[in-house]
């Protein structure tokens, strides 16, 4: 795929009252997500769906509520000052806005990177056959230390789960997954992956290359929009759901049914879903590689 870079954008002078209203959206919408998660961590409640998307993620619930306008934009008003704490800003004559050489040579490299990764991943033919076997790799004869959601029941014995995972072969492609399978299970996937072969493998019709589009989106604050932030928080969001359905794990009793890919009906249900989130996936993946041909351009 040959992506063209787009002109550098004029800035765009947004006034207090436009910003503002923008920045109380924000934090309105991404608050219904992050005031659950804080009110549990309070109680010291842990939710097996979704904590993964903060401590997995690791980025902050109050970050994560932080509105930035990203690049091409200008904030007017006396109130925009309070951005110059982040050194990415700075003052002009239109406004406070973010500094064109914010980026150092190793975020610039990390960008180069992060581009390579979205291009290839976008131009990759997206496979939809795994059906969420990378969740029952990790728990395939396992030893008792290895057990992650111990306080939540397996919908099989361990035999049972065993001959579910053996009836047909593990399709994983993304690493960050795959670094979790126990080791019997590594060599019953297709690919032996590994972190530097990441660029070769990824591919959009994958639940965690699509939730990661959260993780390349923050990575970039505060030079990402918000509002790019949270859709791509969004969709990582609803993607878990999914993840943790077709898992062997029981969460009937937190309201999450189970999608039985041990079924061949499961398994078509599984796959619909997926084409779903592969398809929602792909104009996040093409605004983030805007973002970074924004960011450096080639």
């Amino acid at each position: 795929m040959t992506v063209s870079p787009p002109a550098p954008p004029a800035v765009v002078v947004l006034p207090a009252a436009e910003w503002q209203a923008r920045a109380l959206a924000h934090e309105s919408r991404v608050r219904a997500w992050t005031d659950p998660h804080q009110d549990r961590a309070g109680r010291g409640e842990k939710h097996p769906v979704y904590d993964f998307l903060f401590t997995y993620y690791g980025f902050r619930p109050a970050w994560l509520r932080r509105w930035h306008p990203g690049p091409g934009l200008a904030l007017a008003g006396l109130e925009a000052r309070a951005f110059l704490r982040d050194p990415e800003y700075h003052e002009t004559a239109d406004g406070v806005t973010l500094r064109p050489d914010a980026l150092p040579e190793k975020r610039r490299a990390y960008v180069r990177w992060l581009r390579e990764l979205l291009v290839n991943t976008l131009d990759r033919p997206a496979h939809f056959a795994c059906f969420g076997l990378h969740e029952w790799a990790m728990v395939y004869r396992q030893t008792p230390d290895e057990t992650r959601h111990n306080q939540y029941p397996l919908r099989f014995p361990p035999d049972g789960l065993a001959r579910i995972v053996e009836a047909q072969p593990l399709r994983c492609t993304h690493f960050d997954a795959y670094r979790f399978f126990t080791a019997p299970a590594r060599p019953l996937n297709r690919l032996a992956l590994a972190r530097e072969t990441t660029l070769e493998h990824e591919q959009s019709g994958c639940l965690h290359a699509n939730m990661d589009l959260y993780k390349w989106a923050h990575k970039l604050v505060p030079l990402a929009p918000a509002e790019l932030v949270a859709d791509c928080f969004e969709l990582a969001r609803d993607i878990r759901e999914l993840d943790m359905r077709a898992s062997p794990y029981d969460l009937a009793a937190l309201g999450f049914p189970p999608v039985k890919i041990e079924t061949p009906e499961g398994r078509a249900d599984y796959e619909r879903q997926q084409r779903g989130f592969s398809t929602r996936a792909r104009p996040l993946r093409l605004r983030l590689l805007a973002l970074c041909d924004q960011l450096v351009p080639a």
